[in-house]
């Protein structure tokens, strides 16, 4: 080998290492850049976290979210609550609407957009270009008379306004975003099974579910997310405290008195928020699948 080629691969290898190094110096630069941002943005919720385990003067007193003696009177004194019913009442409310109101979410929206998405009627452009509009309407235009229909129905305090809506496929951004995904599943299986015997229900069920399974875990996440922080339907529509969902009985705290203290109200936060958290990194890959995919894989 001659000095010139010697020379040639010194340069080639001294420029290769320069390369790998400029590539781990800017990795680690992209990380922490990552880390800063995501730490920024999630200190609201870990000072939430280490203000509920402070005493109610420290939270004024001490700005970090590290408390000097941490305590658990907030959630055990938040737990109780001012009323006659425990915070854990007040959780099975919300239960109780989020469950009846995801699934008839899930069922309907599915039947609906499989209809608009597979199927041929009269005035169906005209019927889905309403559905785009009352998704495009603000919701406060609605307010007025849905409440007075519920109130001529017999419906109020109860949770029949909260959960009928929704059976009916009254969520116009599931049943669009059902039919865009919808519409980009080809359609041979559903034609195999049409052959083979199988009626439009049985299609349903069998062929197309399945494959929407990505997004109806987005559809349910997001219903379950959205009821859980829903503040103004019950609200409106519930006026027994013994029916009332944690959105309300946060602000029930606050009213009781002017005196109030903060770490209970922190302390009864932190628990609202940890059931949509847990479900939603348990189901993260799923969600992101169903936003970010517009059909099948082939």
């Amino acid at each position: 080998m001659t000095q010139t080629q010697t020379t040639a691969l010194s340069a080639a290898h001294l420029a290769q290492r320069r390369q790998r190094r400029a590539a781990r110096i800017s990795m680690v630069l992209r990380y922490i850049i990552l880390f800063s941002v995501g730490l920024l943005m999630l200190y609201p919720l870990i000072w939430l976290v280490g203000a509920s385990f402070k005493t109610n003067s420290e939270i004024f007193a001490n700005p970090g979210f590290i408390p000097k003696d941490p305590t658990a009177e907030g959630y055990i004194k938040g737990w109780e609550t001012s009323t006659a019913y425990t915070f854990g009442r007040f959780f099975w409310n919300s239960f109780l609407i989020i469950l009846p109101k995801t699934i008839g979410t899930a069922i309907s929206c599915t039947m609906v957009a499989y209809g608009f998405a597979r199927f041929e009627f009269p005035f169906k452009k005209l019927l889905f270009g309403s559905v785009i509009a009352i998704l495009l309407l603000p919701n406060v235009v609605t307010r007025i008379p849905q409440y007075l229909l519920f109130r001529d129905l017999g419906w109020l305090d109860s949770f029949l306004p909260l959960w009928v809506p929704s059976a009916l496929a009254g969520d116009a951004f599931f049943v669009f975003m059902l039919v865009q995904f919808l519409r980009a599943i080809p359609g041979d299986m559903e034609e195999a099974a049409r052959v083979d015997g199988a009626n439009s229900w049985q299609t349903l069920i069998f062929i197309v579910v399945p494959m929407l399974g990505p997004a109806l875990i987005s559809v349910c996440l997001f219903q379950f997310m959205w009821t859980m922080n829903d503040f103004l339907g019950p609200l409106i529509y519930i006026s027994s405290v013994d029916k009332y969902p944690v959105s309300l009985a946060l602000k029930l705290s606050i009213d009781t008195t002017e005196a109030f203290e903060w770490n209970r109200i922190l302390a009864m936060s932190v628990l609202t928020i940890l059931p949509a958290l847990i479900v939603f990194f348990f189901s993260q890959k799923y969600f992101i699948e169903g936003i970010s995919t517009g059909g099948v894989k082939g």
